[in-house]
């Protein structure tokens, strides 16, 4: 039996993970896809305090080594489940079933994506799902945000301060955003509009993004316009659909959860951590931080119950 299983090795998982192996705990780290999480799309980071600049590969690459020299194990496994009372928790994966006292769950979650054709061939390269991020990247530069949501206009907002120009594509007749970003939108001069539009088609010249081809779901008219980037703001997928039973969820599948990193609905023992619960900002910082703090409270918790 594992002191704490972490599901999850994204920058909340690694971080919780190596606050408790300092912490002279037994811990298993389980990850079903990639190390590092979302971050390891990303070319260049330049907002992680200490750091001028550095890949997201190069971030996780050196966080998964600080946690493995720490003395933790790492599994790839999908977890499917968790059961158990406190204490003495299962988690189920699709390949064995493992024993833990205290389990984090750190799963993240991903940008929800167009699912067209080329788009994953430009991710960090002209294809962009943050501008908090990626926005200092394109100053003086034509960008696009798809979406009309209150994160796109956000982004938009933000865009518009650096950016030649900015396009808005919303899918629907209307924007969905809240009134206020709308507003300051439609003051910008660099800021363009289109409604009832969809991407259809990712352009490129000589292996380098350049545009987008859009067509107008009412008329049918197709358009082209020409990008240095693009920016997908149509929403965030969390990775929570195997512990619904254990927690509770909020409308969009978030783990329902506090700056104190605890579950409502779940039993003493389990914690959630990073982009997976409700919270406002999610970034790397943030993630850290949530590891940080579901790993001190996993182990108060283990130091309880011995």
């Amino acid at each position: 039996m594992y002191d704490i299983i972490i599901v999850g090795a994204g920058p909340a998982g690694l971080t919780a993970a190596l606050y408790a192996r300092r912490a002279e705990k037994s811990v298993l780290v389980i990850e079903k896809d990639t190390f590092g999480g979302q971050i390891t799309h990303s070319p260049r980071v330049e907002n992680y305090p200490g750091f001028l600049e550095m890949s997201g590969n190069e971030f996780a690459d050196k966080l998964l080594e600080q946690v493995m020299e720490q003395g933790a194990e790492i599994e790839l496994d999908a977890v499917t489940g968790i059961s158990g009372e406190p204490g003495s928790y299962t988690v189920e994966c699709e390949g064995k079933s493992v024993a833990a006292r205290s389990v984090i769950i750190a799963t993240g979650s991903h940008h929800r994506m167009l699912g067209i054709e080329g788009e994953l061939d430009f991710v960090g390269e002209g294809i962009s799902y943050c501008a908090v991020c990626d926005g200092a990247f394109y100053k003086g530069k034509s960008v696009a945000v798809i979406g009309g949501g209150n994160s796109a206009l956000q982004d938009a907002v933000l865009l518009s301060d650096s950016c030649t120009s900015v396009t808005v594509v919303q899918n629907l007749a209307y924007l969905t955003g809240e009134s206020k970003l709308q507003n300051i939108l439609l003051e910008k001069p660099n800021v363009n509009i289109v409604y009832s539009t969809v991407v259809r088609e990712i352009l490129s010249e000589n292996g380098v993004f350049s545009g987008i081809k859009i067509e107008n779901t009412e008329s049918g008219e197709k358009t082209t316009l020409a990008l240095d980037g693009m920016f997908v703001a149509i929403g965030q997928v969390p990775e929570n659909e195997p512990f619904k039973d254990i927690t509770d969820l909020n409308d969009y599948g978030y783990i329902v959860a506090g700056e104190d990193c605890v579950p409502s609905g779940a039993s003493a023992g389990i914690f959630v951590a990073g982009d997976c619960r409700t919270k406002s900002v999610r970034q790397i910082t943030t993630a850290t931080a949530d590891g940080a703090v579901a790993a001190l409270a996993a182990i108060r918790f283990i130091d309880s119950i011995k």
